[in-house]
C-alpha cells in the first residue's frame, strides 16, 4: 500500500491519449477523451482477403499522437487500455475466431524499439477477450517503410512476399484474428491475410486500434 502511493507520486497517472494527469476517480482515459476521441463509427475500409475487418478510432488528433508515443518512445504500457478498447470493438462487431495473432515488426525495428508493438496490443486484446494468443506470421524482409510509399499500387507491390507464416499444425482451418495497430490503405494486413490463407487458415479477420479515413492521405510512421 505504501508502496503504491510512493510510486503514484513519482509517476502519477496520465491519460494514455492526452497525456494529462488523471483524476482519482479516472483510469487510464479521462472523461474529455472518452467523450471526445474520433470514434470508428461507420464501417471501415474492407482489406482484401479478410473477412471482416474493425478500428476503434480514426488515426488523427489525440490517438495519432497517443500511438506515436506508445511506438517510438517507449510507453509499452498503453498496450493494456488498448487491449481493453480493441477487444470491446471486437466484441461489439461479433467478429469470430479460434487465433488471435499479430503484424510482426522486422528483427531489426524489433531491437531498436525494444518490444513490437503489435504484439503486445494482440496479447493485451487476447487477455481481454479470454482468447488465444499465437505468433503466426514472421517478417523475413526488410522493406522500406510504408509510410514513404504514398501510391496505393507502390504500398502492395512494397510488402509483397515479406511475410512467411510460422510452421504450426493447428493453423489449418482455423479462423484467424490478426492485430495491428494503424491501418492506413490495407496493404500490409491484406498481404498478411494472404499470407495465412495460404498456409491453411480457414479465414482471417482484422482489427486494428485505429485507421485512416477514406478520405485522407496521411502519412503515417509504421
Amino acid at each position: 500500500m505504501i508502496l503504491s502511493l510512493f510510486l503514484e507520486l513519482l509517476y502519477p497517472s496520465k491519460c494514455v491519449f492526452c497525456d494529462c494527469l488523471l483524476e482519482k476517480e479516472e483510469t487510464e482515459l479521462c472523461s474529455h477523451c472518452r467523450k471526445e476521441l474520433p470514434y470508428c463509427e461507420e464501417k471501415v475500409r474492407q482489406v482484401p482477403f479478410s473477412k471482416d475487418t474493425a478500428a476503434v478510432f480514426y488515426y488523427e488528433a489525440q490517438v495519432r499522437e497517443s500511438i506515436l508515443r506508445y511506438k517510438f518512445r517507449r510507453n509499452p504500457q498503453y498496450s493494456h487500455a488498448y487491449g481493453r478498447l480493441l477487444a470491446m470493438k471486437i466484441a461489439e462487431q461479433g467478429i469470430d475466431y479460434d487465433v488471435i495473432s499479430h503484424v510482426p515488426v522486422s528483427r531489426r525495428r524489433h531491437r531498436s524499439r525494444g518490444y513490437d508493438q503489435a504484439q503486445r496490443l494482440a496479447r493485451a486484446t487476447a487477455r481481454e477477450l479470454g482468447g488465444t494468443y499465437q505468433r503466426l506470421l514472421k517478417k523475413v524482409r526488410n522493406n522500406p517503410a510504408q509510410s514513404g510509399i504514398s501510391r496505393p499500387e507502390q504500398r502492395r507491390a512494397n510488402v509483397l512476399g515479406v511475410y512467411k507464416a510460422v510452421k504450426l499444425p493447428g493453423l489449418r482451418g482455423k479462423s484467424v484474428l490478426l492485430i495491428d495497430d494503424v491501418m492506413t490503405t490495407g496493404a500490409t494486413l491484406s498481404e498478411c491475410c494472404r499470407t495465412l490463407l495460404d498456409a491453411g487458415a480457414a479465414q482471417v479477420s482484422c482489427a486494428t486500434l485505429a485507421a485512416v479515413r477514406r478520405d485522407m492521405k496521411q502519412q503515417v510512421r509504421k
